[in-house]
């Protein structure tokens, strides 16, 4: 059986002036899935979501979401999409449930006194709902924004950096919630910073200045990249990833608690690189390649946008 596709485009483009920030994107995310959407600020991230949802008009592209056109059809893809922006952009100087309600009046939900109660209890807000909104914590701040997305029971959810500022703590509750939510079948895109947090999706997408790179699950993203990591303890590391940086074949040299991490895509320029390291006292071990080291190696082999 051919799995149920939430999110479906190809070609998906926009311009600001002579600017590409989003360069012909194709992406396809099934239902129930967690996609990971990776890539350094300012590579377009947050603009394709906007496209995706019906808040920025595309210039090129096209496809569904939801079933939807996404072009055609926005204003149908806004009402049934939850979008978690990047700030807290709810009313400070109004209590938990009046904020929620509020969102529950501009979906024009009938029942709007009965889902405001049931969100405040989905995600444990009840004992809460009188607080101020700008007294709260990052964590609850993050809490009540999510909830407020699934008051009108979305089928897709569009999460910017939700995590973004909040404590590990906050951030592994709200991953529970997130998991919860995907195995009751909502779709789940959201933009991440936190290599963790990346490792927890089904599948992710890296996007660099606009333009899409990889994509698929952790290991196919890691495998894309060709690196190879040595993994070295011993004396004076600061010094040794000193020197080792800029040398033929090293692309990386980055502390790991008390062990250095050193990797290049060019296994033979690596080794040799190394060698005359490898008898000064030091340990060395070959170890597999992780998300960080991936992550950083397609970021330094991408071309900044700003200026073309």
């Amino acid at each position: 059986m051919k799995e149920e596709l939430v999110i479906d485009v190809s070609g998906m483009t926009k311009r600001f002036g002579d600017r590409t920030v989003v360069n012909k994107i194709d992406l396809q995310v099934q239902k129930g899935e967690i996609y990971g959407f990776l890539g350094p600020n300012g590579s377009g991230k947050t603009t394709f979501i906007r496209m995706l949802c019906g808040l920025l008009r595309a210039d090129e592209g096209s496809g569904t979401c939801l079933g939807h056109d996404v072009i055609k059809e926005s204003e149908i893809v806004k009402r049934q999409v939850g979008y978690m922006t990047q700030r807290f952009s709810f009313y400070e100087d109004l209590s938990i449930a009046e904020n929620l309600d509020f969102v529950a009046r501009v979906y024009g939900l009938r029942n709007r006194r009965e889902a405001v109660q049931e969100s405040l209890e989905r995600l444990g807000l009840k004992e809460r709902q009188q607080q101020l909104a700008g007294a709260l914590s990052g964590g609850w701040k993050q809490r009540m924004a999510l909830s407020a997305c699934l008051i009108h029971q979305p089928k897709l959810l569009l999460l910017d950096e939700p995590t973004a500022g909040v404590d590990p703590k906050a951030r592994r509750d709200f991953w529970e919630q997130i998991q919860d939510l995907a195995a009751q079948g909502l779709t789940v895109l959201i933009t991440t910073h936190y290599m963790d947090e990346a490792e927890r999706c089904n599948r992710l997408a890296y996007i660099a200045y606009g333009n899409l790179l990889i994509r698929g699950a952790v290991d196919e993203v890691i495998a894309y990249t060709h690196l190879k990591t040595w993994s070295v303890s011993g004396p004076d590391l600061p010094q040794l990833a000193h020197e080792l940086r800029g040398r033929p074949g090293v692309e990386q040299a980055v502390a790991f608690g008390n062990l250095l991490h050193i990797s290049g895509s060019d296994p033979g320029a690596l080794d040799a690189a190394i060698a005359p390291f490898r008898k000064q006292g030091y340990e060395w071990v070959q170890v597999q390649s992780g998300l960080e080291d991936a992550f950083i190696h397609l970021m330094d082999a991408s071309q900044d946008n700003y200026s073309s």
